[in-house]
This record gives structure tokens, sequence and C-alpha cells, in this order.
């Protein structure tokens, strides 16, 4: 069990992700660039019969898991040995499937968890978040701080307990919020890592969200965050490990298969 980061302050409420938490998007990592080529052989080696060198191959990346094309590949760190995908069967869809691989020595992605069904936002998915537009940021996002209502249930994550992870009312289809924030893991787009989840600072402004979590299901759809069982979160924070470098790739199926 790693030793727990000292937080810096809190916000002032718990971000209401399944009724009220805005979203924003952003990508953790661009795609790689192409390394340079070499310069040509001196001019003294001209006639010689020696071939030029020729460019280093770059390194070949590692593998993803089923179902993640080249282009959202890219953007997972090549340090990542765990990832946790969210995919809706279309665009418009809040019911999703929520898979864990992890990457072993060998460099092969196995399932480590799952598959559980999931809800995201009430109007699907989107690459361009807007506040109140009622859809999941697509991407790719590290996965780094934890915390709830509840006692640690075991995390290796850095945990806040705090009584301000409260959900009160009800969501869209009349059902009660309460406990949805019993446990929550941050997923890391327009905010700082290495804060509690309850922290308000938005690098990309306020109109780009903020608040967006995994955290326990409520039986309907969310403002624009994932959500699983309680016993899968329990699961989940137990199985997050920092030193593997987690991120969640989300969104539909046929994006990310790109």
């Amino acid at each position: 069990m790693p030793v727990r980061k000292v937080r810096p302050g809190r916000g002032l409420t718990a971000a209401l992700c399944a009724t009220v938490a805005v979203v924003g998007y952003m990508t953790v990592s661009p795609e790689e660039a192409t390394p340079p080529a070499p310069p040509r052989a001196a001019a003294k080696n001209a006639g010689s019969g020696a071939a030029a060198p020729r460019p280093a191959a770059p390194a070949a990346r590692p593998a993803a898991p089923p179902g993640l094309g080249p282009a959202t590949r890219t953007r997972i760190p090549d340090g990542t040995r765990q990832v946790f995908v969210v995919t809706g069967e279309t665009r418009n869809t809040n019911v999703s499937k929520a898979v864990l691989y992890e990457r072993d020595g060998a460099k092969r992605w196995q399932r480590a968890g799952g598959p559980w069904t999931a809800h995201n936002a009430l109007r699907g998915w989107t690459n361009d978040h807007t506040v109140g537009d009622l859809r999941t940021p697509i991407g790719v996002f590290t996965l780094g701080d934890a915390g709830g209502l509840m006692p640690d249930p075991g995390a290796l994550l850095p945990y806040d307990q705090d009584e301000q992870f409260v959900s009160p009312g009800t969501g869209f289809l009349g059902e009660p919020l309460e406990g949805s924030f019993d446990y929550v893991v941050a997923i890391d787009y327009n905010r700082l890592s290495g804060t509690t989840p309850l922290d308000k600072e938005r690098p990309l402004g306020e109109e780009r969200g903020g608040g967006v979590w995994i955290h326990v299901d409520h039986g309907g759809p969310t403002q624009g965050c994932i959500s699983l069982p309680a016993d899968v979160m329990r699961q989940l924070l137990r199985q997050l490990d920092p030193a593997k470098e987690p991120v969640i790739v989300m969104g539909p199926a046929d994006e990310i298969a790109r």
C-alpha cells in the first residue's frame, strides 16, 4: 500500500457529476512525432560503394487491449499497464460496457475485470463537450486520485474520505442519488492530478466543465460521469495501481476502434 499523498485544499462542495457536474474534453497524450531521419553520409564517401546508413526503425509500441484502434493507441502512455475501457454501442446511448485490462511482463493484455454494465451521460458521448450538453467526453484520460463518503476499502490510489461526497436529489429516471459518491475515482481532464476529486480548479476554464468521475451507479444515466455498481467500485479501487499508470479509454465502440 503506497504512502498517501498530502492533498491540497478541497472545494466547497462535491461536484455532483450524477446531477450537476459538467464535463470537458482533453486527450492525455498527443500522437508521437516521427523521429527525424539522420543526415546523409558525408561527401567524402560518395562513390566509395558504401551504402548510406539507414535510419533506425522506431521502437514498436506495445499492443493494445481489444477494440482499440491505432489512433487511440497512440494516446495511451508507453508506461501504462492498466487500461479501463468503457464503450457505448453508439454516440447517443447512455448504457455502456466496462472492462479492465492489464499488461503482463510479455506485453500481452489480459482481462483483469469485467465486463460490467455501466452508465454514462444521458445523451451519450461527445468529442467537443460544452457545459450542459449531458454527454460524456470521448478520449484517453489518466486515473490517479480517488475518494468517497465511505471509508477507504483498500484503494491503491490515494483516497480522500470526506463528508462532502454527497449526492442529494433524484436522477433523470426519478431514482434516488443517495450513495452515488460513496466511492469515486476522478477522471483526469480539466483538473489537476494529484488532488482530491473535490478540487475545483479547472485549467481549461469553467466552460469546459469538471468533476467527471467514475462513481457508484444509481440505476440511471449521469450528467457526464461513468457509474458502476458499488461492489464493482470497491473491486476497481483495490485493483487500480498507480505503479501501473492506469488510464481510462471511453467512448462509442466504433470511435475508439479507429
